[in-house]
């Protein structure tokens, strides 16, 4: 383990502000699609279910390189040169996406993007884990994983990329989004180290040393009731996010006849929401239980929507409906993260918590968000595709119900096998 230096300027608090500021890029160029769908949807002609294909396709090849890239920088042992490349391939992407001439383009461009964004938190993450001092490992991970991207990804890109493609298109609004990437792979290329491999072989050792069995394979791991509820809300949450990034940016303008820019500064709001509710639910569920926190914020995940739809107010107010409804993501790291990790021995921890992001993506910000667009085509009502949204959050909530309580103030079991490890 690398020796930490007392103070604020220490390498662990510049490693935390490089790779937390290069995930929120990556989720920048991530938005940006989304952001600006309703501009690429007019000028390139797309029907709804093409909108969605560009997010879907992200979403499935964030889900598989998440998976088979960062495995294979687990398997080579270095962690330094993938980051670089990382940052370097989805920056050009992001221009290339700008640079498209036809759809397939632009959906190519955005599939490569998936693959190299997918991994870099894995990645990020497994060099955090080495550099942690060892009582801040978890708020050094939910630090990068949440408040970067929520800020960067949902509060900035709606409102910069908005402005700059009213002012000089959409393709500029991407060549702009590539500029960070760079600058980050600069800055990591410059001034994070790779870890060494003693300090990997140290932790590794530790993790294989709190796990119970030699071996448990994904369909072991279904058996334990709360890692297959977890993925199954996470199937139908990431499918309310992503259906919400995909299709808001058009309903608000196309039917509800706002002004793009007070589209920008509304969604930007969903940004704010997310970077609170990112530690707000997590320390809540501490104090008062995971379950109970799980089942309140994913029920109001449906108020965004229908807030959408239905609320003729002011956008001052709408925005505040927005802000609440959209507090629903701060369930992500207990779903993605923490139930799982609490819920299963330490050993294999990270598989689980893998397994659920995998399945969310895959299933919910793939397969459903198609759904939505398919749905919003044949019935020529774009509506319907935000009523998709409404029933994603309302069955989160109710899948909520069948979770077993893994705090440990609840339960007063141990981390590594607590009573929620019980087979379904």
């Amino acid at each position: 383990m690398t020796t930490q230096k007392r103070g604020i300027f220490t390498y662990e608090n510049g490693l935390l502000l490089i790779l937390g500021l290069s995930f929120g890029v990556a989720f920048f160029d991530r938005q940006a699609s989304f952001v600006l769908g309703d501009f690429i949807a007019k000028d390139m002609g797309l029907t709804n279910t093409q909108l969605a294909m560009l997010g879907s396709v992200l979403s499935l090849a964030w889900a598989l390189g998440a998976y088979f890239i960062a495995r294979w920088s687990d398997g080579v042992g270095v962690r330094k040169p993938f980051l670089v490349g990382f940052l370097v391939i989805f920056s050009l992407c992001s221009v290339v996406s700008g640079l498209a001439s036809s759809y397939p383009v632009l959906l190519l461009s955005r599939l490569i993007m998936g693959l190299v964004e997918g991994p870099f938190l894995p990645v990020c993450l497994a060099i955090m884990a080495v550099e942690s001092s060892p009582h801040r490992r978890g708020v050094n991970a939910g630090v990068m994983q949440n408040f970067f991207a929520a800020i960067l990804g949902q509060t900035v890109a709606p409102l910069v990329l908005t402005a700059i493609a009213l002012e000089y298109g959409w393709r500029t609004s991407f060549y702009v989004a590539g500029i960070p990437g760079i600058i980050c792979a600069i800055a990591v290329l410059l001034w994070v180290r790779e870890p060494s491999k003693e300090s990997q072989a140290a932790l590794h050792a530790q993790a294989v040393a709190d796990g119970g069995r030699d071996k448990m394979g994904l369909l072991d791991m279904l058996k334990v009731r709360n890692v297959l509820f977890c993925c199954l809300i996470s199937t139908f949450m990431v499918a309310w996010m992503v259906i919400g990034w995909t299709f808001l940016p058009r309903y608000l303008p196309g039917v509800r006849g706002m002004e793009p820019a007070v589209v920008g500064s509304v969604l930007g709001i969903l940004g704010m929401a997310s970077a609170l509710s990112g530690f707000g639910a997590p320390f809540l569920s501490d104090r008062i239980g995971r379950r109970p926190v799980m089942i309140a914020f994913c029920f109001l995940a449906a108020l965004t929507p229908l807030a959408a739809m239905y609320f003729q107010g002011s956008t001052t107010v709408l925005g505040i409906l927005f802000f609440i409804g959209w507090t629903a993501t701060g369930t992500f790291p207990l779903f993605m993260g923490v139930i799982p990790g609490e819920s299963i021995p330490r050993k294999y921890a990270a598989t689980a918590m893998g397994l659920v992001v995998c399945v969310g993506e895959v299933l919910g910000g793939t397969l459903l968000n198609l759904f939505a667009g398919w749905v919003a085509d044949t019935t020529g009502a774009l509506g319907n595709a935000i009523w998709v949204q409404v029933g994603c959050g309302v069955i989160g909530g109710l899948l909520c119900l069948f979770l077993i309580e893994t705090a440990p103030a609840k339960t007063r079991a141990g981390a590594a096998e607590p009573a929620a490890a019980r087979a379904v």
